[in-house]
């Protein structure tokens, strides 16, 4: 006996979970939708973490009547800087920057920043409060146990023994997804021997909205605005000195930070918990099976050194909706593959391209390589006298592309 019926079960109560839940409830409310979560309801609460939100994932909060319940806690970044340096250099000299509003402005297009850095909390408490009034049912401590699909719906059962059944199923339980394994599909998957560690800086200067991406020989430093005179760090190394780094206490921490971070926004401490995470590429061999989706970094899990792994989980999510919001108009089986590898192929290009892309760059710059220095530092010289070219890398950033979901473009479904 089944313990509920649903047009879709969302494994995973993070960001793409939510999002792509809360997007086809807002314009499907008739499909009965449950989100369930391995973890405690509170757990989002101890999160200090900030995340970098592309201007195409703004344009959908946006349009789902949520970036107005974020914008008061998001930060825009209005510039980013990109420095290529050896740790014991005296000067970091800029090889390139995007200014966002100049670069918007030269095209008539206005000023709208590339990203926001918006706090996880106050990202996940917006999401949640516009599922519950979309009469979403979210699920805490309730992990998934096994699934089972046929012809006509899946069944869902749970570690407590109970079970509901529903026309699909969407895996965005994060990058070690237990359901992906338990559906069988394969992923490529290689280690990178670094460690992202993140945390936040106080620093005595004002940052002005902009972000610094310093390419350093153990992989890139990335310092991004938050409000007030605060910063997110998401800092690669390599993955023994991570650890050691990891475990050092605050005083010497701080001083292997400001070799790293100079001296441009003054003095500089340490203003929330160190967090660190084994960083490699993860790509799923296939994003659908009959009633069953991957979405998020159950399907991709991608380098940082881009900040575009959440919104590739963001694509994801208003791909899905559209898939199944057209599906269902249509009077369509959502869960049939036939409708799914829609979604599927409409994504796993782009996610493998972006995948492709980030490793490249990882490789290129996480090196000493004095020549590979000369010729990346060469190639940075000339974007960034190329408007043309960095108009386009913005436009890819910022999700202006033409192919990508009418949500990302800030239009209904």
């Amino acid at each position: 006996m089944s313990d509920g019926q649903y047009d879709i079960v969302v494994a995973g109560g993070g960001y793409v979970g939510l999002s792509a839940a809360v997007a086809i409830a807002d314009q499907a409310s008739h499909l009965k939708i449950l989100i369930v979560d391995a973890a405690p309801e509170n757990a989002f609460a101890s999160d200090e973490r900030a995340s970098a939100i592309a201007a195409a994932a703004c344009r959908m909060l946006g349009t789902l009547g949520i970036w107005r319940e974020i914008e008061p806690d998001a930060q825009p970044i209005n510039e980013m800087v990109v420095t290529d340096s050896k740790l014991s250099d005296v000067t970091r000299p800029v090889f390139l920057t995007f200014n966002q509003a100049a670069e918007s402005d030269d095209r008539g297009s206005g000023s709208e920043p590339v990203a926001h850095m918006v706090p996880n909390r106050s990202l996940v408490a917006a999401l949640r409060e516009k599922a519950f009034g979309l009469n979403i049912k979210l699920q805490f401590e309730s992990p998934v146990k096994s699934f089972e699909t046929k012809d006509n719906g899946v069944t869902v059962r749970f570690g407590d023994g109970k079970n509901v059944t529903a026309k699909l199923l969407v895996a965005a339980d994060g990058v070690r997804s237990k359901l992906r394994e338990i559906a069988g599909i394969k992923t490529v998957h290689w280690p990178y021997g670094q460690w992202g560690i993140v945390t936040t800086v106080a620093h005595e200067r004002p940052h002005k909205g902009r972000a610094y991406e310093h390419f350093l020989p153990a992989g890139p430093f990335a310092i991004l605005p938050l409000k007030g005179n605060r910063s997110s760090l998401v800092w690669t190394e390599r993955e023994s000195d991570a650890r050691r780094l990891l475990e050092m206490d605050e005083f010497s921490f701080e001083l292997e930070l400001e070799q790293r971070f100079g001296h441009q926004l003054g003095e500089i401490s340490v203003d929330g918990p160190r967090k660190g995470f084994p960083l490699g590429l993860t790509l799923a061999h296939e994003f659908v099976r009959p009633r069953f989706v991957l979405a998020g970094d159950a399907a991709h899990g991608i380098h940082p050194i881009a900040g575009q792994g959440l919104n590739l989980g963001f694509k994801d999510a208003a791909a899905l909706a559209e898939t199944v919001i057209e599906a269902d108009r249509l009077g369509l089986d959502i869960g049939s593959l036939d409708v799914l590898e829609r979604y599927q192929q409409w994504r796993r290009f782009d996610t493998v391209q972006m995948g492709v892309v980030t490793d490249v760059l990882n490789r290129l710059f996480s090196n000493d390589n004095p020549l590979l220095r000369l010729g990346r530092d060469f190639g940075l010289g000339i974007v960034d006298r190329l408007p043309g070219l960095k108009h386009f890398i913005i436009d890819q950033a910022s999700g202006r592309a033409s192919a990508a979901p009418r949500l990302l473009k800030g239009e209904q479904i």
